[in-house]
């Protein structure tokens, strides 16, 4: 009797199971390796744009900050502290009210210090 070299039937679909099992296994890696560069790659992405949106959030703040101080210097040299005659008293102390009222409106003054410097130049 003679003998086969392959291994008949059995021995064909053991060898190609085992192929299909290691291409299986190869492909779940380079899908997994593609995932996680993918991954990486998005991180990276993400953390670049919040970093982005926090430096233009920080440039916000200072702008605002700028324009408060400004305000507050200008509300400073506004006010002096013994205001010189007026040459109509009634224009300029309207005027005034009117400058403390949109202090007021911006928020620079809150309504107990806008009635204390109204009543002030009222009474002055």
């Amino acid at each position: 009797m003679m003998r086969r070299r392959g291994g008949g039937l059995v021995g064909t679909m053991a060898r190609t199971a085992v192929i299909a099992g290691t291409a299986t296994a190869v492909s779940g890696a380079v899908v997994g390796r593609q995932q996680r560069k993918a991954n990486e790659q998005q991180a990276a992405t993400n953390a670049q744009y919040q970093t982005q949106e926090q430096q233009g959030e920080i440039e916000d703040m200072q702008a605002q900050m700028q324009a408060m101080q400004a305000q507050q210097a200008a509300t400073s040299m506004g006010v002096p502290a013994a205001a010189p005659a007026p040459a109509a008293p009634g224009n300029d102390l309207v005027g005034q009210i009117q400058q403390l009222q949109s202090l007021r409106d911006a928020g620079v003054l809150n309504d107990a210090e806008f009635e204390a410097a109204k009543a002030k130049l009222l009474a002055g």
